[in-house]
């Protein structure tokens, strides 16, 4: 394969998680606010009480809320991305069994396709991790170093570089 067909498949690969982590990050960043800000947490406090069955509502509404724009502001930058899918994994599966299955797949009538649609994306985030072009990859090239410190740190990381590694 000729070298300017190589780099034309690494770019795009390179780019492949881009919109993946945009489309995930704006959907739960939009979702979580909505939980925080104004009569967000009162609402949804009521529908977390009435519908999933959940006390106190209004509290686990605002924990809610604080882990679906955490996942969504980290699927944005590519920081945190596997524990983020792991967020996303969690609520929207805790909405989907208590709220949304009762009403059937589609999402205009209430149903889970949207909720199956966010998981699916993060299930694809938690295998790939955040790609190349990422906050995280600044993170861990920083902290790797440069030159034989590098090489070093590759060969031994350090607890530093294992944990970043970890929460890729």
């Amino acid at each position: 394969m000729p070298s300017v067909e190589r780099d034309s498949v690494r770019t795009r690969n390179a780019l492949s998680t881009l919109p993946v982590r945009a489309a995930l990050g704006a959907s739960m960043i939009y979702h979580g606010y909505g939980k925080l800000s104004g009569s967000g947490p009162q609402q949804a406090g009521q529908l977390m009480e009435s519908q999933v069955g959940v006390t106190p509502g209004k509290g686990w509404a605002v924990a809610t809320g604080i882990a679906e724009v955490f996942a969504g502001a980290s699927a944005v930058l590519g920081l945190w991305t596997r524990p983020a899918a792991i967020a996303v994994l969690v609520t929207q599966g805790v909405a989907l069994a208590k709220v949304h299955s009762k009403n059937g797949y589609d999402f205009t009538k209430g149903g889970y396709e949207y909720n199956l649609a966010l998981m699916a994306i993060a299930s694809g985030l938690l295998l790939a991790g955040p790609g190349p072009i990422s906050a995280h990859e600044a993170l861990e090239s920083a902290a790797e170093g440069r030159g034989a410190k590098k090489l070093f740190r590759k060969a031994r990381p350090n607890g530093l570089l294992r944990l970043i590694k970890l929460l890729k």
